[in-house]
């Protein structure tokens, strides 16, 4: 197991040096000049020339993306052009609020989703069923920035229940969590609505029922576990997305988290707070999914059984 976890560390690697690649690219082509947004109108040519050079943005596409990559391999992703700060460390700094949400999500999400898939799967088209399909159907293609406005305007602005933004208690994440969580939700009680309808018309689920055990251990005790996989799947797919697709509600909720970094990085032409945030998102995403791989061993014993026979 040990092996197998090194050798998908290592794959890593090539894939944040393509990711790095590209987000530099990307930047170097995009219409803005930071320095001029920086400046502003005022400034002169001489100044404009004077602040690309100090930045090193007078230098060839080839040199400046080499010395970039070497950078990134010293885990140094720059000052920010805007602040002077390292990015490394406002990252670092940043991480934490971006976790505690992305947390938070996932929980409210599992807790929330898995049940109601599974109440779908065991009233299979039947009323409760339906109405539970349709408003999932709604909370999978309801825009989150949409339903994270509605919410302001209801429980800040209006009913005055919980803080509109900032960082504090847990009452500053209630409205970001829900937010953030009704398309996972949607999609996760879907999936497990349908992994489910799979598992519980197997002979080994009739077979428990002969056997008089009760509808509680028969659908938690034997048919869960045999459908979790897929569950599995879908839900550290959708935590590796709301660490990387909360940029919006970050910033709704003026939440002092990676994705408000990456917004103000990209209104300001902000090339190494862009490219730092990109990156480490990058590298978060592939380790929740190696997570994700090792979850399986746990939730299949034929999968852990690949896994040592692999080594």
């Amino acid at each position: 197991m040990l092996r197998y976890i090194g050798k998908r560390l290592l794959h890593i690697i090539p894939v944040l040096m393509a990711i790095a690649i590209l987000t530099f690219t990307l930047m170097y082509f995009v219409p803005g000049d930071p320095v001029q947004i920086m400046l502003g109108d005022m400034a002169t040519p001489a100044q404009i020339e004077e602040a690309r050079a100090h930045m090193g943005l007078d230098k060839p596409y080839l040199i400046r993306l080499w010395n970039y990559l070497v950078g990134i391999v010293r885990l140094d992703f720059g000052n920010s052009f805007s602040q002077g700060i390292s990015v490394a460390t406002e990252l670092r700094l940043r991480f934490p609020h971006t976790l505690t949400l992305s947390t938070l999500s996932i929980i409210f999400t599992i807790v929330i989703g898995i049940p109601i898939g599974i109440q779908c799967a065991i009233k299979a088209d039947k009323l409760s069923d339906k109405i539970w399909m349709v408003l999932t159907m709604l909370g999978n293609s309801m825009p989150g920035f949409w339903l994270a406005l509605l919410l302001v305007l209801l429980f800040s602005l209006r009913l005055g229940w919980l803080p509109s933004q900032g960082i504090g208690g847990i009452q500053n994440y209630i409205l970001p969590t829900i937010a953030n969580s009704i398309g996972s939700l949607a999609d996760i009680a879907r999936q497990t609505r349908s992994s489910m309808l799979e598992v519980i018309r197997s002979d080994f689920v009739v077979t428990a029922r002969s056997k008089g055990l009760s509808e509680r251990a028969v659908v938690w005790g034997h048919a869960l576990p045999n459908a979790l996989i897929p569950i599995i799947t879908i839900c550290g797919s959708r935590f590796g997305f709301m660490l990387g697709g909360i940029v919006i509600i970050e910033s709704i909720f003026s939440i002092p988290g990676i994705g408000s970094y990456l917004v103000n990085g990209i209104n300001s032409r902000d090339y190494p707070v862009v490219q730092g945030s990109i990156i480490y998102i990058a590298f978060i995403f592939s380790f929740v999914m190696l997570l994700t791989d090792l979850f399986y061993a746990y939730a299949d014993p034929r999968i852990k059984a690949l896994y040592i026979k692999k080594q």
